[in-house]
C-alpha cells in the first residue's frame, strides 16, 4: 500500500472513531441496533482502536513505542471530550477496553511486518 492511502486510511478510521464517540447517542453508527448487547459494544471499541493501532503501525514502521502511545492518547482524548458532551459520559472502562485494543493492532502489525519480505535494493 502506498504512503499516502495508508496515511489517508489511518485518518480516516481517527475521524470515524472521533465522530462514534462523540456524535449525539441518536445520530451515533451502530451495528446490530440502537439495543445492541454489552459485548458487541465491547467488540466493536476494541476492534475500532485495534484497527487504528494496525493501521499506525504500518504508517511507523520500526516505531512500537510511538504508535503505542498515539493509540493510548487517542484513547484518553476522546474520553475526556466526551466528558464535555452533554449526553455522552466517560468511564474508565471504556479508556481500559480502548487502551487494549490499540497496543493488540501495533502488535499483529509488527508481527505481520516481521514476515513481510524486506525490499531488495537495486
Amino acid at each position: 500500500m502506498t504512503r499516502n492511502k495508508l496515511i489517508a486510511a489511518t485518518g480516516l478510521c481517527l475521524a470515524l472513531i472521533v465522530y462514534a464517540a462523540l456524535a449525539k447517542l441518536a445520530g451515533r453508527p451502530v451495528l446490530v441496533g440502537h439495543a445492541e448487547a454489552y459485548w458487541v459494544v465491547v467488540i466493536e471499541r476494541f476492534s475500532a482502536y485495534g484497527l487504528l493501532g494496525f493501521l499506525l503501525s504500518f504508517l511507523l514502521p520500526g516505531r512500537l513505542r510511538l504508535a503505542c502511545m498515539f493509540v493510548l492518547a487517542v484513547a484518553i482524548g476522546v474520553e475526556i471530550l466526551q466528558a464535555v458532551t452533554p449526553d455522552r459520559d466517560p468511564r474508565l472502562i471504556d479508556v481500559l477496553l480502548k487502551a487494549a485494543g490499540g497496543p493488540v493492532g501495533v502488535l499483529l502489525a509488527q508481527t505481520t511486518l516481521a514476515f513481510l519480505p524486506w525490499p531488495r535494493a537495486s
